[in-house]
């Protein structure tokens, strides 16, 4: 492999800012291979998409591809990854669906998702044959075949002249579930022969990433407190979320912390809405964020409505069913707003730079959802940055807090002859009893403590010493020199003012519920945002403007919009609007201007 040293004095400068030592690496080690397929591995946050395109940028120049086809995991990185490749240069299309054939004339080529490509395979294969193409598969482990996505990709793909995978969170799945175009070597998986671990072709680390001061260094505020519920019997069971005792008792203490109607929630937005504005006037990020991640909808706008009566500001909520989502994550990425609600539309590859901390109120606990949410808030601005999630204190995210920094590959075990309970678990919330059925669980309350801060696999209580919950174990006096970040708050300092705030925030959300009312309006939509400026924005303006004229001359000239449109065609030349020019689309709108 190449030194990031020897990469930075040969790589050209491809972006407007200097590349970072591992983007340099990665490309010098590709450019002596010049390979078919490249895996690249790296942490979130440490600028996989400037790499890709970067690399996308030079294969272009030197005609070694002619297309780029990007395919990310959700509609909103469509966008995100066209505007990066507008500010490079290269002008990738997010509206191209599968209804549409050809590429856009006046493209170099369009950014697509994995489940546009599962609904027709053949076409996105026709596309990426047509000419020499980059295909950059962007968190690859999508594809997996578990995920019903991996055949179509790779039907999709398998002829593609340059194939570019990334990915932040390679992880563990059942057998047999490989990804397409990633390369498998055998393993030994706890002590048994005949597992396959994928291997990347360079590989970059939440370590090295914090070395590099490239990502945030994150500190993780765990909370416990004991939650009532009451089981199918009808009993009363009351549990700690920290001592829960059997899988079972510690997932049910779990789900009623994260009930809306509990205290658990509006104490720890408390704490959270405290440590934001901490950092906004002592911690040197006066647009500090926060984001609220829940497990569905309705708690989702439960959470909204809390956040509004603790912090007496509306968060912006985004829901993957909301039109206007996409336009949400850009407005409250540039804005000023300090939290932001949602379920799963910023968990994974979505850029929200000032974003610092996280609540983590969703029953999710799965290593590959756990680091791509967290990589959310650990893209590093300035040195003196930090991110905070706050979490419940429970052992199966405490466990993952703790290896944050393990370096990890996609794990295929081989087959058990016993059902692996932790993969045949769902994260999912358990579905409404049927009419006639017993709940098998309903929450009544549940209260919020402040428990530690984990840092670096170390617990901190605030106290000197105690206990750390999950077994981790409690810092000694003398290693707080070595546990300290340089410029910020220490982790033994930070629990120290949580600590101190708990029993201030437990009155503030007192105050909070006497002057509590449900009638306000929880999220203000936004003025929309001027779309044109850039190629492919200003296609979908003139699509919608020629539209409207077309209905215009056929009310003038009582003539169906079929034969205005076949009129104007024949007028001014061209594809089909959906996949016509920039310049053939102006050229029609002044035709029809002409004809009113």
């Amino acid at each position: 492999m190449a030194t990031a040293a020897a990469a930075a004095a040969r790589a050209p400068q491809t972006t407007s800012r200097p590349l970072r030592a591992w983007q340099q690496a990665a490309l010098a080690q590709y450019e002596e291979a010049s390979p078919k397929d490249f895996l690249v591995t790296a942490t979130p946050g440490a600028g996989k998409t400037t790499f890709a395109l970067t690399l996308a940028a030079r294969l272009l120049a030197r005609r070694e591809v002619a297309r780029v086809v990007v395919v990310a995991p959700t509609d909103h990185l469509r966008l995100q990854w066209a505007e990066a490749a507008d500010a490079m240069g290269i002008v990738l299309d997010p509206n191209l669906t599968n209804a549409v054939g050809p590429v856009r004339a006046g493209t170099q080529g369009y950014v697509t998702t994995y489940a546009q490509v599962a609904g027709k395979p053949m076409l996105h294969a026709a596309r990426a044959t047509a000419v020499k193409s980059l295909v950059i598969l962007d968190e690859v482990h999508h594809a997996g075949d578990g995920l019903s996505w991996g055949e179509a990709v790779e039907e999709a793909y398998g002829m593609a002249a340059r194939r570019l995978c990334l990915t932040g969170t390679p992880f563990r799945t059942k057998p047999d579930e490989r990804i397409p175009f990633v390369r498998y070597e055998e393993d030994t998986f706890e002590g048994e022969a005949g597992g396959l671990v994928s291997r990347a072709d360079y590989t970059y680390g939440y370590k090295e990433a914090l070395a590099d001061n490239v990502v945030r260094p994150v500190v993780f505020a765990a909370y416990t407190g004991t939650s009532r519920w009451r089981n199918s019997a009808g009993e009363v069971v009351a549990a700690s979320l920290s001592d829960a005792g059997t899988k079972s008792v510690e997932m049910q203490a779990w789900r009623t912390a994260l009930d809306p109607k509990g205290q658990w929630v509006p104490h720890v937005i408390a704490a959270m809405d405290d440590r934001i504005t901490h950092l906004r006037e002592e911690g040197g990020m006066p647009d500090a964020a926060g984001l609220i991640l829940a497990s569905d909808q309705d708690d989702a706008r439960d959470y909204a409505k809390i956040v509004r009566r603790v912090t007496g500001k509306s968060p912006e909520l985004i829901l993957s069913d909301d039109p206007k989502a996409s336009k949400k994550i850009e407005k409250f990425a540039t804005g000023s707003a300090r939290i932001a609600v949602c379920v799963r539309m910023i968990s994974e590859g979505v850029d929200v730079p000032r974003a610092a901390v996280l609540a983590w109120m969703t029953s999710y606990r799965t290593p590959l959802f756990f680091a791509q949410a967290v990589g959310r808030v650990v893209r590093s601005r300035a040195s003196h940055e930090s991110a905070t999630v706050f979490l419940p204190a429970v052992r199966p995210l405490l466990s993952l807090a703790a290896s944050m920094e393990e370096q990890r590959n996609h794990v295929m075990p081989p087959p058990r002859s016993q059902p692996d309970e932790e993969l045949e678990a769902l994260d999912l919330p358990p579905r409404e009893p049927r009419e006639g059925e017993l709940k098998q669980w309903e929450a009544l309350e549940a209260d919020a403590r402040f428990a530690h801060v984990l840092h670096g696999g170390t617990a901190h209580t605030g106290e000197g010493s105690g206990g750390s919950g999950g077994g981790i174990a409690v810092a000694a006096p003398e290693e707080e020199d070595f546990l300290g970040i340089p410029g910020l708050l220490t982790p033994e300092q930070t629990a120290s003012l949580l600590a101190k705030r708990d029993d201030e925030l437990r009155l503030r959300i007192a105050a909070s519920h006497r002057n509590d009312a449900d009638d306000f309006m929880v999220v203000e939509d936004h003025p929309d945002e001027d779309d044109t400026g850039r190629s492919w924005r200003d296609a979908a303006e003139l699509r919608r403007e020629i539209n409207r004229l077309v209905n215009r001359v056929a009310a003038r000239t009582a003539q169906p919009q079929a034969v205005v449109h076949t009129q104007l065609r024949q007028s001014v030349p061209g594809p089909p609007s959906a996949s016509a020019s920039v310049d053939v689309l102006r050229a029609r709108r002044e035709r029809l201007r002409t004809m009113l």
